[in-house]
């Protein structure tokens, strides 16, 4: 064979076995022992990733790593967030996931329904994995839900978003709002909504319980709802134990018993439903509801009807020793 054959073949072999090491050192098994998160920072570039992967023992060799992505032209695209890198990974499986293709660790913050906001803030000062202050929200300026956040991320930045959510929502569901409403405004709605909120565990009841007080406030009764009268000696937390005779006499911007009309403000963080069904009601002429005994109410149009659902009430309460 000539000797420009054998120098081919010779090429030709090389060359396999370069591939054949690029493939696996690209495709085959990497070195991390174990699962891992990994987090890239906002604006970092492929040098400083590749540095930290190397460093906390994820790949072999950072310059190596940057070679074979450029040249599989997939040096760029790494997205901010929290990954978990799996044991072995080899260096292809790592980059996609950097890409955000799989892998992204999701962190949620769960604010629940009628969550007030002096306990949001508590929540978010506890949550060991957000950073820095972050100042009291105004009262029914959260939408609750559950928000996405990052290990590291600003508490002020997540709150933020939960108001963001709370101004956007309320916008969309004002311009939809029912002739119905006797809100004036959307903080009027939110007002109102974190009553129904406080009122009712029956989300089915949003509604109705929405029209009875609707009903209240255009005759000028009234709405003599138990969950204004705390809201000023507890700021939303829970009273744990009875309402006192004094408390339901008290004069300030927020009992119900002692005024006519809305509070001053809103009483806890209202959800999208509560919101909604202030601003649809249900076409009732119910003003008067007492518990039913099923976590429900019981409504009625006139006081009559009123006192018999609160004579049934008081006999499931004989009958379960409460009373």
């Amino acid at each position: 064979m000539k000797t420009g054959h054998w120098v081919l073949i010779a090429s030709l072999a090389g060359m396999f076995a370069f591939g054949v090491h690029f493939l696996w050192g690209w495709y085959g098994p990497g070195p991390l022992p174990h699962d891992a998160p990994f987090v890239v920072s906002d604006g970092a570039g492929m040098v400083s990733v590749s540095q930290e992967l190397e460093a906390e023992g994820e790949i072999a060799s950072a310059t190596t790593f940057r070679a074979r992505a450029r040249l599989l032209g997939h040096a760029g695209g790494l997205k901010a967030g929290e990954f978990m890198i799996p044991a072995h990974a080899s260096g292809a499986k790592i980059l996609a996931i950097l890409h955000g293709s799989e892998g992204v660790i999701r962190r949620l913050f769960t604010v629940p329904e009628g969550m007030p906001s002096v306990m949001v803030l508590e929540k978010l000062m506890a949550q060991p994995m957000l950073t820095g202050k972050a100042d009291l929200p105004p009262e029914g300026s959260i939408l609750p839900n559950s928000y996405d956040y990052q290990r590291g991320e600003a508490r002020a930045a997540v709150l933020a978003r939960m108001r963001t959510a709370m101004s956007d929502t309320l916008a969309e569901l004002w311009a939809k709002r029912s002739p119905r409403t006797v809100a004036k405004t959307p903080q009027e709605a939110v007002t109102l909504a974190s009553i129904v909120e406080k009122e009712t565990g029956k989300p089915s009841e949003r509604p109705m319980v929405a029209g009875l007080y609707s009903n209240r406030l255009r005759l000028g009764m009234k709405l003599q709802a138990d969950p204004t009268i705390i809201y000023p000696v507890t700021q939303g937390r829970p009273l744990g134990r009875r309402i006192r005779e004094s408390e339901i006499h008290a004069v300030n911007d927020y009992n119900t018993y002692a005024m006519v009309g809305l509070p001053k403000g809103p009483i806890t963080n209202p959800s999208r439903e509560s919101i909604a069904a202030v601003l649809n009601p249900a076409d009732t002429h119910a003003l008067y509801m007492v518990a039913d005994g099923t976590k429900g109410h019981a409504f009625a149009d006139t006081l009559e009807q009123h006192n018999a659902n609160v004579a049934k009430w008081f006999a499931i309460r004989r009958a379960r020793g409460e009373m």
